[in-house]
């Protein structure tokens, strides 16, 4: 998530969960991204022939883990690399498809969301995240360091060069009928992280730290849902030593 709204509660519980046993005991998860010779067509369907070597992603779970109920629908994800470009892919099951934000760098977890957590290998304790919403409408932040070390966000990077997608299996904004999900397709490339940090293309072996969140709103339930790739053992995003490995193959 973002910096407002519900910010507030996430640094109170991030705080706490550096002392919880609950939030020490989540292992984190790994996955190996393989290369790809051929640029992807960036269109949200994740039909390329290049994603069927890429494998998915267990389901998302409760960002504290085991110990909270199941997520009510599925998640998951997948990556690609090239030499330009880190490609994420998303499938996220929804019967009720929602968005409003149409404005760049909104607060996006205001809506239904996917998110993307991502810090290179750096000497530097800043890290990089991402949001988008089924309009594909997207929200890039650089944070120079966690909130509860007193981490400032910056809005004012945007991701040059960013390409994205959504696709929607259902009517957008249409609660009488039945939809099935929506997909999202991103391409980061590796120069967009060089006006913030020191980051440099990886190459087979390099490992990165990285996680996933999914934000989902209920009727009814004034908190919002939190399913994430790698348990974080805490309701707070924002503990990097908690995210899962990223490992470049």
């Amino acid at each position: 998530m973002g910096i407002f709204s519900t910010r507030a509660r996430f640094l109170v519980a991030g705080t706490l969960a550096l002392l919880s046993p609950t939030a020490v005991a989540q292992t984190p998860k790994s996955y190996d991204c393989k290369h790809t010779a051929r640029p992807l067509v960036i269109d949200g369907k994740l039909d390329d022939r290049a994603w069927r070597s890429a494998a998915w992603s267990t389901d998302f779970v409760d960002i504290e883990g085991d110990a909270k109920p199941r997520p009510r629908f599925h998640t998951r994800m997948k990556m690609l690399w090239d030499e330009t470009y880190l490609y994420i892919g998303a499938e996220l099951e929804e019967p009720d498809i929602k968005a409003k934000l149409t404005e760049h760098d909104s607060v996006i977890f205001h809506d239904n969301d996917f998110e993307l957590f991502l810090k290179p290998p750096t000497s530097s304790p800043g890290y990089f995240e991402f949001e988008i919403n089924a309009l594909n409408t997207s929200w890039d932040l650089f944070l120079n360091k966690p909130y509860r070390q007193g981490g400032k966000a910056d809005n004012s990077w945007d991701i040059p060069g960013l390409k994205t997608a959504v696709s929607l299996n259902g009517t957008l904004n249409k609660s009488n009928d039945a939809d099935k999900g929506w997909s999202v397709e991103i391409a980061i490339p590796w120069t967009a992280f060089t006006s913030r940090l020191p980051v440099e293309p990886p190459k087979p072996g390099t490992e990165w730290r990285v996680n996933f969140s999914r934000v989902e709103w209920k009727a009814g339930q004034p908190r919002e849902d939190n399913w994430v790739w790698s348990p974080q053992g805490a309701v707070n995003m924002h503990i990097p030593e908690m995210w899962g490995y990223l490992r470049f193959q």
